[in-house]
């Protein structure tokens, strides 16, 4: 049955009308895993190296039993974003004559076959033939190695339950936040040392089976754990049903008092937070709202004499407009499975396109004021902040839309954003031009002719003139949508 489980996914992928991009995506993507891998597997053999420069005079082992608490931390963060279980695939196997339970084994296992899972190995497994075997043995380096490869295994079981049972709802947010603080925020604000805390684990393992044995059993039960779950909640009524409802009056009351425009900003909202790939593109944004704990805090950043960096220029746009930028440059194509519904409504288009805007513009507004807590460094990054939100408010956001709206291209929105291309184009890949250069044209003349409060002053004034003029710049955008709208109509009917 196995092998009759793997001869329908391939026959589904042979017969699929977008064959020929899957093929090269799929080649795409695995030259890319490689190319990863490979570097992984380069900084695995120069980790002990690479240890002995940053703590000199200390033993290597020692030191990366106290990081690897980290790895693992970090390790849950990029899961929960790049791993999924293919729930699509469950539901079109749930209505066949075969056995439930091997169809959730086959995906559970299907799910393990990933370049994530033998990431541990390929970093590890280098550092622990140089370090461990020459001086404790065959047997120490085994359970060692096999400690953390057990470890890094239960949390792929554990995601795939808790990203099903949590994800949709605050608590899987304010968990995901929680391990956050727990990795960065304690070691950066000098709460408590975690690896110090969890490193004698890992140096028993050095001496013991007996962490080797826990973390096998924590592994096999987290197993048990994610299917169970799925074999309980494997139904078709719970996978396309549940979802469906659950949003369903979660808007923003104050939408509806600009008109018919608002009530389609309240319609793009419901359809962000029903939909994978926009959720996943709205939790990022609440995520990079902490790219500034990079640069604000960072020595090697600021002058001798209190000044601004450059870059705290491109990080204040990247923070206060991150949202914009990400969900902004699919534009159109968020709306590709019903864009026929606003061709054929009286002013459909300008009320879908206007909606947009003040959604994309509110939300911005709402990422600056979460970035007021900078202000904690100094208020000049409160003045970044506002300079550059005017800025992307009055001027980027509309150079974003005028560049999305260049041959959007159609998408799913039930897929996931990670390794996911569909909707991307040219305009997409470009759109980092005017993100980087836009604001330093208008900022570095005043800054470098007159100092760098002149710069955001200029920053600010330009946003504000765009934003006075915002109906008429708006209007541009919305006569390139009308002009063009059977085309990008044509294409959105393209099967993916």
């Amino acid at each position: 049955m196995i092998f009759e489980l793997i001869r329908l996914q391939f026959l589904k992928s042979l017969r699929s009308t977008s064959f020929a991009k899957s093929l090269l995506i799929t080649i795409f993507l695995a030259f890319l895993a490689l190319l990863l891998l490979s570097y992984v597997l380069m900084a695995g053999i120069f980790l002990s190296k690479i240890l002995g420069v940053l703590a000199e005079g200390r033993d290597p082992l020692e030191v990366l039993s106290e990081g690897l608490i980290f790895f693992f931390l970090m390790e849950f963060m990029y899961r929960y974003f790049l791993q999924n279980l293919p729930v699509i695939d469950l539901e079109s196997l749930l209505h066949l004559p075969i056995g439930k339970r091997k169809i959730i084994h086959m995906l559970l296992v299907r799910s393990f076959i990933s370049p994530i899972s033998i990431i541990a190995l390929l970093l590890f497994l280098p550092f622990g033939l140089q370090e461990i075997l020459p001086q404790m043995g065959v047997s120490s380096l085994i359970f060692w190695i096999g400690t953390i490869l057990m470890i890094s295994w239960s949390i792929h079981w554990f995601m795939l339950w808790f990203k099903q049972r949590f994800e949709d709802s605050l608590i899987g947010v304010v968990i995901v936040f929680g391990v956050l603080l727990l990795g960065g925020g304690s070691a950066y604000m000098g709460w408590f040392n975690l690896g110090e805390i969890v490193e004698p684990f890992f140096t028993w393992s050095l001496s013991s089976f007996i962490p080797l044995v826990l973390t096998s059993i924590t592994c096999v039960v987290f197993y048990y754990m994610a299917y169970t779950y799925y074999l309980n909640n494997a139904y078709l009524e719970d996978l396309s049903k549940e979802e469906e409802a659950k949003f369903v009056d979660r808007d923003f009351g104050f939408f509806s008092r600009f008109g018919l425009a608002g009530e389609m900003a309240n319609l793009e909202w419901k359809l962000i937070i029903r939909h994978k790939k926009s959720r996943t593109f709205l939790m990022l944004s609440a995520f990079f709202l902490l790219y500034g704990m990079i640069f604000y805090d960072n020595p090697q950043y600021h002058t001798e004499d209190g000044g601004f960096n450059f870059i705290f220029i491109f990080v204040g746009v990247f923070i206060t407009g991150i949202f914009m930028i990400q969900y902004g440059q699919l534009f159109l194509s968020w709306n590709s499975g019903n864009f026929d519904f606003f061709i054929n409504r009286k002013d459909g288009i300008e009320a879908l396109v206007r909606g947009k805007y003040l959604l994309l513009l509110s939300i911005s507004c709402l990422c600056f004021l979460l970035s007021v807590p900078y202000v904690y460094f100094g208020w000049k990054f409160l003045l970044i902040h506002l300079a550059t939100w005017l800025f992307n408010a009055g001027v980027m956001i509309h150079l974003i839309i005028y560049l999305a709206l260049w041959k959007p291209k159609p998408m799913d929105l039930n897929k996931g954003a990670m390794f996911n291309y569909e909707g991307v184009g040219a305009a997409q890949f470009l759109m980092i031009i005017p993100m980087m250069v836009a604001p330093y044209v208008v900022y570095l003349p005043f800054a470098l002719l007159i100092n760098e409060y002149a710069g955001l002053a200029a920053l600010g004034t330009m946003g504000i003139i765009g934003i006075l003029a915002f109906n008429k710049l708006s209007q541009i955008n919305i006569n390139r949508v009308l002009s063009n709208r059977y085309e990008i109509s044509s294409s959105f009917r393209q099967e993916l």
